[in-house]
Formats: structure tokens, sequence, C-alpha cells
């Protein structure tokens, strides 16, 4: 009898050890902190913890109620570039590896990149310019004859595969910066416009690419008509008007893609958030509606609030954040592009985040000529085997590494000074990412659940939070 009362307490006593560690993990919040001196990049500092406690003079309280749902996030990631797999693949094979790892898996320091946006055909981010059906300027090929995605196949598409190989789930975005020359009005890789009666034709020459990417096992799961579509000055470019757009849309590619029994989504305007009535006034039109699945963005100009705008107009058809370039060529401000561009799109509904571009060398390169960008920092600057991680990386990682796909986006409260954006994962975590763009020192009280987390964070800093 004593025996068994021995061990009933003994049970009893584990078990109520037990609820006291569970009750701690609840209360535990581990943080990663990245400062503007560069004193702390991405590295987790000692936990803090959630109290019954509240204090009343703290500069603000961020309160979180994660019953308040919205948008699902696909994945948060950059543009693999031309240029960007020319340098990860002239890597060595060992050093090539470590580095997709890091940058495609949660192993160890990796961060988790989800999604990714490739070049249909070159970016004004390759060595040379380039279509996949490259002929004389006054020759026609309707028929795609001699339609071919061999350039890519150099470096492209060899880069994709290792990736796709230590993480099969990237989300794949592929955009045009041109129609092949001999398609446009003016015969010229740089500016111009597509012919209206070679929209078929064009149709066709997306799903020759999307065809041609899945025989090397590459899907692309969304392309978008062209990238910046007002742009007529990089080298490449073509302009392609919101009217031209939604015929294109309606009457050539979205039956062409659904004839061909291809799902890939088909994203509109890619361009600035000072233009969101572009793709309003398509999706205006029922005929052109059905084939899209949203809007695209990027963010030099206008505001990120035209995000929620478009998603207001249309909230059956989603939001995305499709490019912006950040760069640290004269500090490392990592607070101005966590609010402005991660913080803001997730708060105006994009489920998305890509930046531009993932790698380049010291002098930006490679570009094109006349009209090729010569100050395009990579998240990651690569000399032979070295690669230096540069302010994009560390903007992105902040979310990446701890915000799979299929987290939803929860409500919290927009505090002066500090921006901040909530999110709760598919395992049940929630994760709030605070960007301290104010001019000083911050201290403040996350709110959740009826308890209190009390935090400090450094002028020009960001924190992500994970309990």
């Amino acid at each position: 009898m004593i025996k068994n009362r021995q061990v009933q307490w003994l049970l009893l006593l584990a078990g109520i050890m037990s609820l006291i560690q569970v009750s701690q993990a609840q209360n535990k919040v581990n943080y990663w902190l990245t400062t503007s001196d560069r004193s702390k990049l991405l590295e987790k500092q000692a936990p803090l913890k959630f109290t019954a406690a509240k204090i009343q003079n703290f500069d603000s309280t961020i309160i979180i109620t994660p019953s308040q749902i919205a948008q699902s996030i696909v994945g948060f990631g950059f543009a693999l570039t031309g240029g960007s797999a020319q340098y990860i693949s002239r890597m060595s094979s060992q050093k090539r590896l470590s580095l997709i790892r890091e940058l495609f898996t949660n192993e160890g320091n990796g961060i988790g990149i989800s999604y990714l946006r490739l070049s249909i055909g070159s970016s004004d981010l390759n060595d040379h310019t380039f279509s996949y059906d490259d002929i004389a300027p006054d020759a026609t090929d309707k028929k795609l004859n001699y339609f071919s995605i061999k350039e890519d196949e150099q470096y492209v598409v060899p880069v994709l595969q290792e990736i796709l190989a230590v993480n099969p789930r990237i989300k794949i975005l592929a955009c045009p910066w041109s129609a092949p020359v001999w398609m446009k009005t003016n015969h010229n890789i740089q500016g111009g416009m597509l012919k209206p009666e070679l929209y078929d034709v064009y149709a066709n020459y997306f799903v020759n690419y999307i065809k041609a990417m899945r025989v090397h096992g590459i899907h692309i799961d969304a392309i978008t008509v062209q990238n910046e579509p007002f742009n007529d000055g990089n080298t490449p470019s073509m302009q392609f008007l919101a009217k031209q757009e939604l015929t294109f849309i309606k009457n050539y590619l979205g039956p062409t893609l659904r004839a061909a029994g291809i799902g890939t989504k088909i994203i509109l305007y890619d361009h600035n958030c000072d233009a969101p009535e572009y793709p309003i006034s398509i999706l205006t039109d029922p005929a052109a509606r059905q084939f899209v699945d949203g809007s695209g963005f990027h963010l030099y100009a206008g505001d990120i609030s035209a995000l929620s705008k478009v998603h207001d107009a249309f909230p059956d058809k989603n939001v995305y954040f499709t490019e912006m370039m950040v760069v640290n060529h004269i500090d490392f401000d990592v607070a101005k592009p966590e609010e402005r561009i991660v913080i803001g799109a997730l708060r105006n509904w994009s489920r998305n985040i890509i930046l531009w571009n993932l790698a380049a060398d010291r002098y930006n390169r490679p570009h094109t000529d006349n009209g090729g960008c010569a100050s395009c920092q990579g998240a990651i600057t690569i000399e032979g085997d070295t690669v230096e991680r540069n302010l994009a990386y560390y903007t992105i990682a902040h979310v990446s590494k701890f915000v799979p796909p299929g987290s939803r986006r929860i409500s919290s409260t927009n505090s002066d000074g500090l921006g901040n954006v909530a999110l709760l994962t598919p395992d049940g975590k929630t994760v709030l990412i605070v960007a301290n763009n104010s001019k000083s020192d911050r201290n403040f009280q996350i709110s959740y659940d009826g308890k209190f987390c009390h935090a400090s964070l450094k002028s020009g800093s960001v924190a992500t939070y994970v309990w």
C-alpha cells in the first residue's frame, strides 16, 4: 500500500512538473535581432517571456488578436536572374550546395526561401539579351519552329534543379521583359509593343516556355504578362498598356493556357503602386477576370496601400509583391525596407514578397548596356566561392526563416514608429516582426491572450519574435 501511494505521489509530481514545463514553454518568446550597425545579424537573443504584469509607462503596446485572420502566405524570396544563376553555377560544387542549403532550407543557419521569380527570356540583369525565338528581325516564325530555352539551360535550369533537389516545394513566378524582337512594333529589344496580329503566337510562346521548363522538372506556378508594362527604357523592355493586356488575357493567353491544360496562374500588371487602376480596369471585365489569379506590384513609385485598394475592389483575387530593390551602398538601415516593403506589403494583403535580386558581384554585374540596372546589388555578393550577405538578404530572412507557406496573417495593432506584422504558422506558432524605423530606441509591450511581453528595440533595428 505504501509503495502504491509513493508511486501515485511520484506520478502526480511528474504531472505537475510537466504542466509547469509546458506553461514555461508557452510563456517563452524566442527572438532574432538585426541592428543597423551590423553588430547583430539575424542573431538569436536570450529569450523573453510572457507574464501577467502590464507596465503602464511603456512607449507603446502591440496588441495581437489571433482570431482575426487575413490572407494566407505562399512564400518569400528573390528574383533568380540569369546573372544570379551564372554566379551561383560558377561556385565549386561543395560551396554551391552549402549556399543553396543556406538559402532554401531551414537547416542550421538556413533562411528558408520559398518563392523565386524568373525572367522569361533575358532581363536587364543578364550579360546579354535574348528571347527563346531569336530569328532575323524581318523574319517571322508564327509556328515557333525555332523556339528553344537553350540560353536558360546553361545556368538557370541547372541551378534551379539543384535548388529543387533540396526544396521541391519552391514556388516559381516567371515574367517576360520583352517578346522576341520580330513580334514587336519597333523591331527592337528595348521599348516598343507587341504586334496585335501576333497575340495568338505570343500566347503559344508562353505555353512553349511552361512546357519546356516542365521537361526539366521545373513547374511554373504563375506568370505575369509583362514586367513593368509602362517601362520602355530598360534593355530589354516592352510596353503593354491596360486595354492591350485585357484583350491579350481575355481572348488569347487565358483560353490558350486552358486549352493546353496548363494550370499556371496569370498575374496582372507587375509594376508600381502608382497605378492600381491598371489591374482594376482588367478585373472589372468578367471575361478576362475568370482567367486571372491576382495582381502583382513593385514599389519604386506610389504607396503600398495600392495593394489594399485592389484587394478591396476584388477581394476574391490575390495580391502579390513581385519586385523591389533593397541595397546598402551607403548604410545598413534594415528597419526601413523591413517596414516599408515586408511589413507594408503583408499588412496590405500581399501573399508573398520578392526582392530584386538574388546575386551579383561587387560591381553589381552582370547587367545589359543601355538600360540595364548598374546599381542593382544582389542580396548576396559572390566572388568565386566567397559570399557576402547584404541588406536584402536580412530583410527577407527576418520573415522567410520563420514564416513558411501556409501561414496566415493575423491582426496586430499599429504602433507609431514601430512597424509590425503578425502571422500564425501551420504548426501553431505566432511570429511577430517589428521594425524600429524611428530615430530613438523604443521600449514596448506585446499583448497576447491576456499576457504581456516586455521588449526593447534600438533605432534602426529589426526583430522577429516567435512563441
